[in-house]
This record gives C-alpha cells, sequence and structure tokens, in this order.
C-alpha cells in the first residue's frame, strides 16, 4: 500500500502532504516540502500521481515534476479565455453584498475551470472546451526526430533507458522490459540517424566540412552503441553504411580510438581491424595506432599482419605487447631491440633519437619484466612471473648473442656490455629496482615506467635468484673493471651500486675488497688531470652510500690530498668532527672557495657543535684572515661583525698591507641594514680615524662622503690628518663643522688658485705651440677649466651658507678676496688664450652675480678700482665685467619698475570700485522701518536719520539703538552698523538665508571692502551704509595707499 500525497497552494507556495495511516487506524497528516516559484497560483491538479499541473495569475500552465519540484514545461493560456468565478464571488445577482477580500479573490477565481480527468486536463474557456494532455515516451520521442533533432531524442531515450526521465507516460512493465523496449526504440533512431547524416552530406565543398559534419554524428553513434552493448549493430549495420562515404568511414576509425584506450571497445572485428591499420597507417597516425594495439584483445588481431606494421614503423610498444600477449614471448622483442641498438652502441658515436628511444623502451622492459609487470601496462599472468625472470636473466648473462655473421668480432657478455655503454647508471637501476625516492646514489632518478619493486631484496627467497644476483654482478665487475673503455664515472656507478647492495643487513651478495681497492687507485691517480671534477664525484657518492667501510681511511685520505679531493677530505675531516681542518679544504679548493665564509657563519652559528670545536674553528680563521680579505673583503667583514668584534685590532695587526687593509676597513665601517645595524665595535673612533688616513692615501674623492656619513670622528683628530695629507676640500668641510668659516674659505681659495695656476700654465704652454694646434689646445684645456668652475662652485656655496650668519665687513673678507683671485688669473692668462679667458670672465661675472646679492653695488665698484692696475685708468680689461653689472642692474631696475606699475594699477582699480561702490544709491524694498514698521515720513521729528543697507532694508537710527545695532556711546568703542533683521536671521541659522542672499545684489568681495573701509567715513555723514555680511572676513582687501618714489 502506498501512502497518498496530497498537495495545495497559497500565492507562489505549493505545499505537499503525506497522509499515512497506522495499524490501529489512527490517520496522520505529515507536511512533507514546499514548492516555490516566481508567480501567484490560480489553480492546482494532478495530472497522475509524479505530475501536477499548474495555472498562475497570467495563464500560464505549468507542468511540475514533483519529485524532483523541476518545472518540466509552461504552456501560454492566453488563447483559451478561461472563464473566471467572478460573477458568483462578487454577488453580482443579489447586487453585490460581498466583502471587498471576496469581492478580490472573484478576480482570478477559475475553479472548476480547470480541471484533471483520466490522465488528461480540460480548461472551459468562454467559447470552447480544451483538452490538455501528457504525450506518452514514444510520441515525445518521435516529436523530436520529426524535427530532426536526433542528439536531444537519443538523450531522451536514454533517460527512459535509466529511468531517469521526468513526467514519463506509457511506460509500463519490470525494468527489464522497459529497457528492452526502449533500446529497441533506440536502434531505430540510431539507423534514422546514420541515414540521416548520409543524406544531408554536403556533397560540395571542402573535405574539412564533410569531416566536420560527420565529427557532428559518428561520436554519437559509437557512443550509444556501446551504452546499449550492442557492438554488433556498430559494425555490422551502422559502420557498413558508413563506409559508402570514404570520409564517414575515416571519422568512424579515427573515433573508435577513445573508446578502445577507455576500455569500453575491447575486440574489432577482422575486417574493421584490418581497415583500421589501412587508415591510420596511410594517415601517419602510427602513435594512435599503438594506443590503440595495446589496449585491444590479442585474439582479435592478426598477428602476423599487426608485427611486419609495428616493426615497419617502429611501434616498439606495440610489437612487444602481440608478442607477450599472444605469443607468451618475452625474449624475442630483446632480440630484435638488441639487434638494432647493438651496432649503434659500438661504434661509439653519438646515437640519434630513434636509438635513444628504443633503448630506453628496452630498460623499462626489462625493468618491468624482473618486477613481474606486463609492459607497456598491465601484470604478467601469476603463472609466468618467475618463469619471466628467469628468461630475462639466461638472456643477459649469455656468452654471445648467437648471431653468427657478428659472433667473431662479438665481444663476451654483448647485452651487458651494450646496455653498460648505453646508459651505465640507468641500467644498474634496473638491477637495483630502487624507487625513485630511496635512489640515493644516482644522479638522475630512474627512467619513467620503472615499478617501485626492489628485486634483490625479493630475491632473498628465491635461491635461482640469488644465484643470477652474483653472477650479475661477477660479469658488471669483469665488464667494466678488465675493460679500459668505460668512464670513471660509469666504474664509479658500479661501485656505489655495489657499496649499497653490501651495506644491506641481509646482504648475500660476494665483492673482492681489493677490487674496491684497485677502483679507488683509479679514481684517486695524482697524474691524471682529465674529469677530476667527475672523478671526485664519483668517489663521493661511493662514500656517501656507504663505501667508506671499504676502504683504510688514513690510505684514502692521503690519496684524496694527493689527488686534490678536497670534497672527499671534507667528507673524512666532518667524520671526524675536525671542522678546523676543512677550512684548508675550501681555501684550497679553488671551485669551491668563495663558500668558505657561508660554511664558517653557519658552523658559528648552529648549535651542534661543541664550544671547543666552534673555538677551534675561530683560531682557524684569525690565522687565515689576511687569505680571507683577500678573497672577499666585504664578506670578511660581515663575518667579523657577526662572530669576530672583540678581535678587530688583532685581525688589523695582521693585515701589514695598507692597501689590504683600506679595503677591509671600507667594508667593516660602511652603514649597514638588517641585524648589522646597531652592532658598536670596540675603538669605533680610532677604527673611523685610521680609515679617514687611508682615504686620504688611496681614495681621495670619497673623503667627503665618508666625512658626511661617519660620525665616530674627533674634529680635531680629522682636521689634521685631512691638513697632512693636504685634501683642501675635506678640511674645509671640517673647519666648517668647526665654526671656522674664514680657516674653511683659506683652504678652498688655495684649492681654488692652485687650480688656477694649471689653468694659466696651460694656456702658456698652449701660445707657445705652433698656430696650427690652436684649436687642439682649447680641447684638451677644458678638462682644467671644469676643475676650477667645480672648486669656484664649492667656494660660493660656502659663502651663501656663511653669509646670512654674518656682518657686512665679514662677509667682505670673504667675497673680496674671491674676486681679486679670480680678476688676476685673468691677468696672467695670455691674450690668444681666447676659450681659457672667455671661461674665466664668465666665472668671475658668476661671482659678481652672486656677491650682489650680499655687497653693495657701490663697495663692490669701489674695491674694483682700488686695485693698482685698474686705478691709472686701464678699464678696458674689466670693461666687460662692469657692463655685466650695469646690464644686471638695468634689469632688475626695469623688473622693480614693472612690478610697480602691476601693483598701482591693481591698487587703482580696487579703489575705483570701492568709490563706485559707495557713493551708488540704495533702492529701499519697503517705505517702512523694518523694527518699529512705520513709515519712514510718519514720524514727528522729520530730521530723524534714517539708514538703508544694502540687503534693501530700511531703519530708524534709534531704532537701531533700541536693538544695539548702531553706534555704540562715544566712551566705548565704534561699532559697525549693521541690518537688524538680517542678523538675527543669521543667529537662527548656521548660514544666511536665501531671501538675504538674493537681496545682496553687490559681490561678496565688494560688500567686505565697503564694510571694511565704513569707518573711515565721517560719523557725522547721513550717507547710506553698506551692511556688515557675516562670514565674509577671509576675503578682505588690506588696502594701503601708494608708496611714494623720489624723482
Amino acid at each position: 500500500m502506498v501512502n497518498p500525497i496530497l498537495a495545495f497552494c497559497k500565492g507562489d507556495t505549493v505545499h505537499f502532504l503525506l497522509v499515512k495511516k497506522e495499524e490501529i487506524g489512527t490517520i496522520h497528516v505529515i507536511k512533507q516540502r514546499q514548492l516555490h516559484l516566481t508567480c501567484d497560483i490560480i489553480s492546482l491538479n494532478w495530472i497522475n500521481s509524479r505530475t501536477l499541473v499548474l495555472v498562475d495569475s497570467q495563464e500560464k500552465l505549468q507542468v511540475v515534476d514533483r519529485p524532483t519540484q523541476e518545472v518540466l514545461e509552461t504552456l501560454d493560456l492566453e488563447q483559451v479565455q478561461l472563464v473566471y468565478n467572478s460573477r458568483h464571488f462578487k454577488s453580482l445577482a443579489t447586487g453585490g453584498n460581498v466583502s471587498q477580500a471576496l469581492a478580490l479573490v472573484g478576480e482570478k477565481a477559475c475553479y472548476q475551470s480547470v480541471s484533471s480527468y483520466a490522465g488528461q486536463i480540460v480548461c472551459l474557456g468562454t467559447k470552447s472546451a480544451h483538452v490538455l494532455t501528457l504525450r506518452n515516451w514514444k510520441e515525445r520521442i518521435d516529436s523530436l526526430v520529426k524535427q530532426e533533432q536526433f542528439v536531444e531524442a537519443l538523450c531522451l531515450s536514454w533517460s527512459f533507458h535509466e529511468a531517469t526521465a521526468k513526467a514519463v507516460v506509457g511506460l509500463h512493465g519490470d525494468p527489464l522490459k522497459r529497457k528492452a523496449v526502449v533500446s529497441d526504440k533506440m536502434v531505430e533512431i540510431l539507423l534514422q540517424f546514420a541515414d540521416y547524416a548520409l543524406r544531408k552530406c554536403p556533397e560540395h565543398g571542402r573535405i574539412q566540412l564533410m569531416e566536420q559534419h560527420f565529427q557532428e554524428v559518428v561520436p554519437v553513434l559509437v557512443d550509444y552503441c556501446l551504452l546499449l552493448q550492442k557492438p554488433e549493430l556498430l559494425f555490422n549495420q551502422l559502420y557498413t553504411r558508413l563506409q559508402e562515404n570514404m570520409v564517414a568511414k575515416g571519422v568512424f576509425l579515427e573515433s573508435l580510438e577513445s573508446y578502445i584506450i577507455a576500455n569500453r571497445l575491447g575486440n574489432l572485428p577482422t575486417p574493421v581491424m584490418r581497415d583500421v591499420l589501412a587508415h591510420y597507417h596511410d594517415n601517419g597516425m602510427m602513435s594512435s595506432l599503438e594506443r590503440c594495439i595495446v589496449y585491444l584483445d590479442v585474439t582479435s588481431l592478426d598477428i602476423q599482419q599487426v608485427v611486419q606494421v609495428c616493426w615497419e614503423n617502429q611501434l616498439y610498444d606495440a610489437m612487444i605487447y602481440v608478442f607477450n600477449r599472444g605469443m607468451n614471448d618475452y625474449i624475442t622483442p630483446m632480440e630484435k631491440l638488441f639487434a638494432v641498438i647493438g651496432p649503434k652502441v659500438k661504434e661509439g658515436r653519438s646515437l640519434t633519437d630513434d636509438v635513444v628511444v628504443m633503448g630506453n623502451k628496452l630498460l623499462v622492459y626489462i625493468s618491468c619484466c624482473l618486477a613481474g609487470r606486463a609492459y607497456p601496462l598491465g601484470d604478467v599472468p601469476e603463472d609466468l612471473v618467475v618463469q619471466v625472470k628467469n628468461q630475462v636473466f639466461e638472456f643477459l648473462i649469455r656468452l654471445h648473442s648467437g648471431d653468427s655473421s657478428s659472433s667473431q668480432e662479438e665481444e663476451v657478455f654483448p647485452f651487458i656490455h651494450t646496455l653498460l655503454h648505453f646508459d651505465t647508471r640507468e641500467f644498474l637501476n634496473v638491477l637495483a629496482m630502487v624507487s625513485p625516492t630511496d635512489n640515493l646514489f644516482l644522479e638522475t632518478p630512474p627512467l619513467t615506467g620503472f615499478p617501485s619493486f626492489q628485486t634483490f631484496d625479493d630475491f632473498k627467497n628465491d635461491k635461482q635468484a640469488l644465484e643470477y644476483q652474483q653472477r650479475i654482478v661477477d660479469i658488471l665487475l669483469q665488464v667494466m673493471v678488465e675493460k679500459p673503455d668505460f668512464t670513471p664515472s660509469q666504474v664509479g656507478g658500479l661501485f656505489t651500486f655495489l657499496a649499497r647492495q653490501l651495506a644491506k643487513p641481509d646482504n648475500t651478495l660476494f665483492v673482492n675488497r681489493k677490487l674496491f681497492d684497485q677502483v679507488l687507485d683509479f679514481l684517486c691517480c695524482p697524474d691524471d688531470d682529465s674529469r677530476h671534477t667527475e672523478r671526485q664525484q664519483v668517489l663521493l657518492e661511493l662514500l656517501q652510500v656507504g663505501g667508506v667501510v671499504q676502504f683504510e681511511e688514513e690510505r684514502l685520505l692521503g690519496l684524496a690530498e694527493k689527488a686534490k679531493f678536497y670534497q672527499i677530505c671534507e667528507f673524512l675531516f666532518e667524520k671526524k668532527h675536525l671542522y678546523d681542518r676543512i677550512i684548508d679544504c675550501y681555501m684550497r679548493d679553488p671551485l669551491r672557495k668563495c663558500e668558505i665564509f657561508n660554511y664558517i657563519h653557519n658552523l658559528l652559528s648552529m648549535p651542534g657543535y661543541s664550544d671547543d670545536e666552534k673555538l677551534q674553528v675561530k683560531k682557524k680563521v684569525l690565522r687565515n684572515m689576511r687569505e680571507l680579505v683577500t678573497l672577499d673583503p666585504n664578506k670578511s667583514a660581515d663575518l667579523v661583525m657577526y662572530h669576530f668584534t672583540d678581535e678587530v685590532q688583532p685581525i688589523i695587526s695582521e693585515l701589514q698591507d695598507d692597501q689590504l687593509l683600506f679595503r677591509f676597513l671600507n667594508c667593516l665601517l660602511e652603514p649597514r641594514d638588517g641585524p648589522l645595524s646597531g652592532r658598536v665595535l670596540p675603538l669605533e673612533r680610532d677604527l673611523h680615524e685610521l680609515l679617514l688616513d687611508l682615504l686620504c692615501r688611496f681614495d681621495p674623492q670619497q673623503l667627503l662622503t665618508f666625512l658626511r656619513t661617519s660620525q665616530h670622528y674627533r674634529l680635531e683628530e680629522a682636521i689634521k690628518i685631512t691638513e697632512a695629507y693636504s685634501c683642501n676640500q675635506a678640511t674645509a668641510f671640517l673647519l666648517e663643522q668647526k665654526g671656522d668659516v674664514n680657516g674653511a674659505f683659506g683652504h678652498l681659495l688655495q684649492t681654488l688658485k692652485t687650480k688656477l695656476r694649471v689653468v694659466t700654465a696651460e694656456s702658456g704652454d698652449e701660445d707657445a705651440g705652433v698656430a696650427g694646434r690652436h684649436e687642439e689646445g682649447k680641447t684638451d684645456n677644458q678638462p682644467a677649466l671644469r676643475r676650477v668652475k667645480d672648486s669656484l662652485d664649492d667656494i660660493i656655496s660656502l659663502c651663501h651658507r656663511c653669509c646670512p650668519k654674518l656682518d657686512q665687513e665679514q662677509r667682505e673678507v670673504l667675497w673680496f678676496p674671491l674676486l681679486d683671485t679670480m680678476m688676476a688669473s685673468q691677468r696672467d692668462v695670455m691674450l690668444d688664450a681666447e676659450n681659457t679667458s672667455e671661461g674665466l670672465k664668465e666665472m668671475t661675472l658668476k661671482v659678481l652675480n652672486c656677491m650682489s646679492s650680499f655687497i653693495s653695488l657701490p663697495a663692490i665698484i669701489q674695491h674694483i678700482l682700488q686695485d693698482p692696475v685698474y686705478g691709472k685708468g686701464k678699464l678696458a680689461e674689466i670693461q666687460d665685467l662692469i657692463l655685466g653689472m650695469l646690464n644686471t642692474f638695468n634689469y632688475e631696475q626695469t623688473l622693480l619698475e614693472t612690478t610697480t606699475s602691476l601693483l598701482n594699477h591693481d591698487l587703482h582699480w580696487s579703489l575705483a570700485h570701492l568709490r563706485s561702490a559707495v557713493t551708488r544709491g540704495l533702492h529701499p524694498r519697503q517705505d517702512v522701518c523694518n523694527i518699529c514698521l512705520q513709515h519712514y515720513k510718519t514720524r514727528q521729528d522729520l530730521s530723524e536719520e534714517i539708514i538703508v543697507f544694502s540687503c534693501g532694508h530700511l531703519y530708524h537710527v534709534p531704532c537701531l539703538h533700541q536693538k544695539d545695532c548702531g553706534w555704540s556711546s562715544a566712551s566705548e568703542p565704534p561699532q559697525k552698523w549693521r541690518c537688524y533683521k538680517c542678523s538675527s536671521n543669521h543667529e537662527r541659522k548656521s548660514r544666511p538665508s536665501t531671501r538675504a542672499k538674493r537681496s545682496c545684489s553687490t559681490s561678496l568681495a565688494k560688500v567686505s571692502i565697503l564694510s571694511e573701509v565704513s569707518h573711515t567715513q565721517s560719523r557725522e555723514s547721513t550717507g547710506f551704509l553698506i551692511p556688515f555680511q557675516p562670514g565674509t572676513e577671509s576675503f578682505l582687501l588690506k588696502l594701503s595707499p601708494p608708496p611714494l618714489f623720489e624723482e
């Protein structure tokens, strides 16, 4: 018995209730779920147990699936013209005597106008009745087929097949029967779809259009045939029809690849497989063909044809798969591959990409066989695992290949020999079968495809396999140690492999220890400089995997030192905790010298080392500090700041070379950021003064930068040092810091004179030269003039900084000697040196322009005329200077007059507008006083004054006095007249009223001007004043009479 479901709707919500009857007869109604729609519902009916039909207020019929609450279809009923029950609800027959609520409901009441009966919906219209019904499942499919929507029809059919469709009508019976019925219908649609595709194929146009057409059809056909598990339909009927069109046939064959790889299609009929081979081969799709073959059942393949195609096109994965699965033959693929790569490897030339790919596949194939895995996928049958392992080992340890044509020249154990020469490390990895995460002895991880098994570990329970293991190790030693054609890296790889195996606790291998000594002698040969880094790296790897137990450490250390294997020495010293000796290893190793600083810092900073070990390292570092500073003074300074701040003085004593000491101190005392920013060195003041001394000797150009940034030197000592080395610019900076302006000026002036003497001397040499070199002399003298200009700029900057703090006499003491020096230099320059003379004149004029800001012009001219040379009437030499001064004076005078004229014009404009505003008549808005509300002429005292403000308000003067809006008594300071009404509004509001804004026709700036000058008017005047407007203080214009200029 099924419990019934009830439904009712209210507004836009449908409520579902479950009716349940208990055994005792009690009936319970349980609220189950709700369905929310976006419209108001006016009718609800069940059309079957799973489907509802709703009509909304817009007369839209909606079909709803109850389990999923999904709206399946929407139909417009506007043409039906539904009959509403408005007449009855509004009680029109009795005069409409109903409530407004009931009348409102009647607007959309359609009870009995929409009803369900026998799976049908009957709608009553004003002129006709309409019957609606759900299509059964076949009609729904046929409707889509008739519209040529085959993909949608197949999708709907499959939903019927899987019982996921909604509102299903007419599909009865048990699930298997329903599936069979739907399946037959889908077969019919698939055949129709294929015929439709062939019929609608473009007959003309590009081949790409035809391919695109069938690519939209064929995959759908294949997919639904496989879903229905009807491969006979796919290959016997559909393929037979599609192969009539060559484009459709090609698309069909290519579409099979994805289903084969996904293991949805494992068997192909022989004719179809033959077509697949031909099509993929003709179109060059060999990689796709190979992927398909390894997923197909071998029994469906023509083995001879497939093997031939695979070998001709180098499809090695497919060939191996066919031999393994089809014939249980695991050796023939290896023989074929060795026959190809063996001669290529034996030639010793660089291998082609094809040969490398083939060799890598061979290594992966061997590893899979030894691990019990099938290649390229799957597993070897359990009953063949041991047999396959033994066969592979027997194949590898064959003494000869069995090829009679090459037996005379062939080496023993040709297969192992070939694999070792092809890739030694990867072949040893195949034998070790260690997963990439544990493969510590290899430089690179194993090839992709290696299984994660340890074959030798699995051998411990297999006596036969243990014998094979020992046999292969003996062959490897025989082939690689006795033959001289292997590199140190290859030999080292073998012994690293052996060391790993011997280090295991359950090891069963036996290797003669003398062989390790022999390899050690080979790798550490001091007379062989070739492959030095490679041999050292190989030996280091051998030691790291446990090979150190195979050697005597003292002998190993001696050989490593002779061979200059410093990384080996470091390994041994670290094992013995002799960290101080490791520093010597870094110092002697030219490739790792720069890494010594990081090593020392890490060792002294990290925990895990004893205090005694760190002390020994510190002593070693101090003994080698000279070499460390020579190597990298910057990193040495960082090392000292971190770990040797208390040993700075001994380190400085150790650095006997002043140049080396300068480089070290320059790095040590430079400003630092980060963790070293707050470090303070002992005797830091002495260090800075020592560096200052070295800077004066080795890098004077950086003196000023150092003096500006450093604050740790003594001023007097620094002055003595710079004076001792005649560094005048630095001395001047220090004297200025001390406050001795004259001393600083004197040193800079001395520097300027020195550079001027060089210029004058060069100009003399220029005049003594031939006339043909005149232009060249001009060019050569340019650097000297630039140096003079730089020195002059320094003096002028000093004077500019100091003059504001000096009186007139002290300023003349600075500027006049500078002017004399520059003018004297012009007299010393020969007349023919035009370039030098012009440059000095420009610099002299610059001095005059700069000093005129601090010294009056008459004083400058008087000083020039007091010169003995110019005092006798020889003014021609300074004519340009005086004319330049006069031009400057004329320019400044013109500038002053122009500025004054502009200011006077602005002042005249302001005063003219002020006068115009004050003298303009005002028109009152009303004829009554805004306080007493009486006409201004009705008062008895006709001589009584009245005031009109610019806002248009009129007042009697006594009325303003009563409201405290006028002038105060004589004893009190005068106040401005103000409009009572406007000021009252302002007090009530935070801003002026809109009416006041409208009444003020005068601009804000003009009002402010007038209010400002209101006090200047006579108090006896009965004139009409402009009211003061609040909030205009920021716009006040301060007026003053124009200045007087003497004629």
